[in-house]
This record gives structure tokens, C-alpha cells and sequence, in this order.
């Protein structure tokens, strides 16, 4: 099978703008299925651009789709969970070697 000169022009992977432009080209009224057979992308995936982008802007159609504080927040999430785990694998280990009553104590103290 033959690869045509379009096709091969097809981009692997769409970016928000690549996209953007597509969804625009449905809003201005081109044909759902006519914009599908051109760029060659299903036309339930078309529809999906559509409502991601009618629902957030095309800032919806990038891979992360956050800002910038909305991904340190969850990179400190990670952290903070990865860092609880730690702890309750350090407590653990505490334990196992016979100092449990010892960290009992402590975290009373600190308690209070």
C-alpha cells in the first residue's frame, strides 16, 4: 500500500494551536465529516476537540491544560504524599527494630 504525498504530510501528534485551527474551522460552519476525511482524524474525535475547546478555549487542548500554580500545587501534593510515605516506612522500620515504644513516646511529647 502506497502512501499518498497527504498523508504523509498528517501530523503524528496535534498541537493545541494545530487543533485550535481545526475546531475554529467547524465553528465557522466547514463540515464535520469534509474536515475529517481532509485531515484525516476521526470525526468522533473532531466533536471531542470541539466540546474541550467550547468548554475551556484552546487552553483545554494542550497536553497539561493547567497554569503554571496549578502545577507546582500538584507537584507539592506528590512531594508531600511521597514524603508521608517515607515517614510511615520509617516508623515502620522503627518499630520493626524494637524502638517502638520510643517513637510512641516521642510523638506523645510532640503532641502536646
Amino acid at each position: 500500500m502506497v502512501q499518498s504525498e497527504e498523508n504523509s504530510t498528517r501530523p503524528q501528534r496535534w498541537s493545541a494551536r494545530q487543533k485550535t485551527e481545526e475546531v475554529l474551522r467547524l465553528l465557522r460552519g466547514e463540515d464535520l465529516e469534509e474536515v475529517s476525511r481532509e485531515i484525516q482524524v476521526p470525526a468522533h474525535v473532531l466533536e471531542d476537540w470541539r466540546r474541550v475547546f467550547l468548554q475551556s478555549g484552546s487552553r483545554g487542548l494542550r497536553r497539561s491544560g493547567r497554569d503554571p500554580s496549578e502545577r507546582e500545587l500538584v507537584r507539592t501534593r506528590a512531594k508531600v504524599g511521597e514524603l508521608a510515605m517515607k515517614l510511615e516506612l520509617a516508623e515502620h522500620l522503627l518499630e520493626k527494630r524494637g524502638y517502638g515504644e520510643d517513637l510512641k513516646r516521642l510523638l506523645r511529647s510532640r503532641d502536646l
